[in-house]
């Protein structure tokens, strides 16, 4: 048997998996990119660290699993890292067009790529390497719409990856944004994702009856899950820009993302928005490392999707 290192032992990458470069001579079930950007943010800073803060976290639980009901999830499926995206530290465009490229080398050699955010304006150049996907559904778990048009005279901060990504894709049919709260939303944004006909689901109905939140998700279609850490409680996840009370529970994300993964072909998945250096304890990527793994288990990636 070959030793293998304690969680803080060794070279982090997600779940130990072999580094390998995006656009190598490699394939695999599961890869993962780190998106180390945050320059668009409105709000505290700290996002770039959330790709190394994720990966070290991941190092905790390593595939494959066996759970106290003894079945044994993600055995003999494959995973790669390949590394973050070389990103210019004051050129955003050319960093979007940077992660374009990079994403769409991933996805041409794994089944599901994990994008590891950074702030949620590299979701929209993520989504720009989808653009092939028919009928491509998101499923964002998000306290805020980011479907503004501008921020500041901004068209491209963490407010509009959404909007962005809608106005240039056509095959991006439909958005379901789930855990929506606070004070402050722009009349602008949610009119124009509700004309598209988006569905913008708030937290009371979440905390008020979750059954029919998920019956109101896709099914049987192609989707990209976005998941902005913030559409978490603050006492679960505080390592974050912007947090809103009156989140989800861990409990209560997790349901909807394994039901969408159930009944859905995941074609990515990103988390953004984790700011290591807010939360002192660790816990917010360690629960978010967690996340990902759970989400793996449900998507089918072993065989045992559910119908």
């Amino acid at each position: 048997m070959t030793p293998t290192h304690l969680p803080y032992g060794g070279i982090p990458t997600l779940a130990r998996a072999p580094i390998v470069q995006p656009g190598g001579e490699w394939r695999a079930d599961v890869a993962a990119l780190g998106i180390p950007f945050d320059i668009a943010l409105g709000f505290r800073p700290g996002a770039r660290f959330g790709p190394r803060a994720l990966r070290e976290a991941s190092l905790r639980s390593v595939p494959p699993f066996t759970g106290l009901d003894g079945v044994t999830r993600l055995a003999g499926v494959t995973f790669a890292d390949a590394g973050d995206v070389v990103l210019p530290s004051l050129e955003p465009e050319l960093a979007r067009q940077r992660i374009t490229e990079a994403a769409r080398l991933v996805r041409e050699r794994c089944r599901l790529p994990v994008f590891l955010g950074g702030d949620h304006s590299v979701t929209y150049p993520i989504l720009r390497a989808y653009a092939d996907v028919p009928e491509l559904h998101v499923v964002q778990l998000d306290a805020h719409l980011d479907f503004t048009d501008t921020r500041n005279d901004t068209r491209y901060s963490n407010s509009s990856p959404f909007r962005r990504a809608c106005e240039e894709m056509v095959n991006l049919v439909h958005i379901t944004t789930i855990g929506l709260r606070g004070l402050r939303f722009d009349p602008e944004a949610v009119a124009a994702a509700r004309a598209r006909g988006h569905a913008l689901i708030p937290m009371t109905d979440v905390a008020g009856d979750l059954t029919r939140v998920l019956e109101r998700l896709p099914r049987g279609k192609n989707v990209y899950l976005s998941v902005d850490v913030d559409s978490f409680d603050p006492s679960v996840i505080p390592g974050t820009s912007s947090p809103e009370p009156d989140g989800l529970t861990y409990a209560q994300g997790m349901a909807i993302l394994a039901e969408t993964a159930r009944h859905n072909t995941v074609v990515g998945l990103d988390v953004v928005e984790l700011a290591p250096s807010l939360d002192p304890t660790g816990r917010s990527e360690l629960l978010m490392a967690r996340l990902i793994m759970e989400t793996l288990c449900e998507a089918g990636l072993d065989g045992d999707r559910h119908a």
